[in-house]
């Protein structure tokens, strides 16, 4: 029988022999499990492959009951390369350490430590404590990294320890602080680096969980989901970090059996989502409120499952390339594809599919260049679109009309959507 990837910790240090690198991934799971996100998580493992082990440095499942620890071990022991440790996040509660083990530990590698502890409810345990004091003291412990979830006070973000519980970890270290090289956290789903007594403080929550706005230094669109990797080099401790493509997990869509099956099944939630949309308008007109929202509900469902299905069959250009990748389909369907099936309706007498493609063509038109006009996102400035609900057209502030010109729908119909 192989030995398990992801690791139960059943001693307080862990002495590890040929490793010279270690890979962190922050926050996997705590919004969930879903294919969505754990396409991320994937890709994250990869990465970290590189490394000779993993670090997740907490909140692998959004609660911690046995469901979703044998969810998120059962994937990493399939899409994990390497020996994976964790430490505990405040969405780890419960049946942690039946999972996953003792929550203070150390990994004594031949040139540096990573010593682990518990601050899950915003605490450090004096068992953690005095098992960073221990190590540090050791002779032949040269440089440490100590990692913990939650951070300690620093510059950026107020989400942290209190700075009497800080002041209990500095007590601990400070007797042999040359050795503390980094201090290491996750929580916060995005990333900083810090220095935070006269220690560089790496806070990385990038490894699933959506990223998030930390200030109006750090903007979520400033930040991808990413990996960081230390590793001894000539004796010296360094890190690098490294970004997730959007296109960070390919696996599963090579293969070329599933790959078609994805696409069907794809098409036929996408099918289900628009039937339900179509029946949800109907009800609404006919008075039918609760009808209605019970189909906007199922179609809502029927999107998120097609997301989740597509996300494994998905190939993106980076965030900030991608809007220009959409420009070319727009322009092919109202500049070519759409006019030769005008064409063939015209001539065939069918006027119902020559206006459907006809207004369509107009609309398409204006995607494209709205999208032409976003590719500099920076820059974008429409804060008001305006969709016809009869036809579809796109309107801004500059050209919305009292009437829809494609369709002569009124005004007071449309569809607003605002974005500042």
């Amino acid at each position: 029988m192989s030995e398990k990837k992801m690791k139960k910790v059943t001693k307080s240090i862990i002495p590890l022999t040929n490793v010279h690198s270690i890979g962190v991934i922050g926050d996997p799971g705590c919004e969930g499990l879903g294919t969505y996100n754990m396409r991320i998580y994937a890709g994250a493992l990869e990465e970290s492959g590189k490394d000779d082990i993993t670090l997740i440095v907490g909140d692998l499942v959004p609660i911690g009951t046995k469901h979703y620890y044998q969810t998120i071990q059962e994937m990493t022991e399939i899409l994990a390369q390497n020996e994976v440790y964790s430490l505990r996040g405040n969405h780890d509660t419960g049946a942690y350490m039946e999972y996953f083990g003792q929550k203070n530990y150390a990994l004594l590698a031949e040139a540096f430590a990573v010593v682990v502890l518990d601050n899950a409810e915003r605490v450090f345990e004096e068992e953690g404590l005095s098992l960073l004091s221990n190590i540090l003291s050791r002779e032949d412990v040269k440089q440490v990294i100590i990692a913990f979830h939650i951070p300690v006070p620093n510059h950026f973000i107020l989400n942290c320890v209190s700075e009497e519980e800080f002041s209990r970890l500095q007590k601990a270290y400070q007797p042999w602080k040359e050795k503390v090289k980094y201090l290491l956290c996750g929580h916060v789903h995005s990333r900083f680096i810090d220095m935070v007594d006269e220690i560089p403080l790496i806070c990385t929550g990038g490894g699933g969980a959506m990223i998030e706005d930390v200030s109006k230094e750090i903007r979520a669109c400033d930040v991808e989901h990413h990996v960081v990797h230390f590793y001894e080099k000539d004796g010296k401790l360094s890190y690098q970090v490294s970004d997730l493509s959007e296109d960070c997990y390919s696996r599963e869509s090579e293969d070329k059996i599933l790959n078609q099956k994805l696409q069907e099944t794809v098409q036929g939630e996408l099918f289900a989502h628009f039937k339900y949309l179509m029946f949800a308008d109907r009800a609404k007109r006919r008075g039918m409120d609760r009808i209605s929202n019970l189909f906007h509900a199922l179609a809502a469902s029927e999107y998120y499952h097609a997301r989740n299905f597509y996300s494994v069959l998905e190939r993106p250009a980076s965030f900030l390339e991608s809007v220009e990748t959409y420009v070319p389909g727009e322009k092919f369907e109202y500049e070519y594809l759409y006019q030769i099936i005008i064409e063939y309706a015209k001539k065939q007498q069918e006027p119902l599919a020559e206006q459907a493609y006809s207004k369509a063509a107009a609309a398409e038109q204006v995607h494209a260049n709205l999208l032409e006009e976003a590719v500099d996102m920076e820059t974008f400035a429409k804060e008001k679109i305006y969709v016809c609900p009869i036809c579809g057209y796109v309107m801004t502030e500059e050209t919305v009309s009292e009437r829809c010109i494609v369709c002569g729908g009124p005004k007071r119909q449309y569809e607003i959507f605002e974005g500042k």
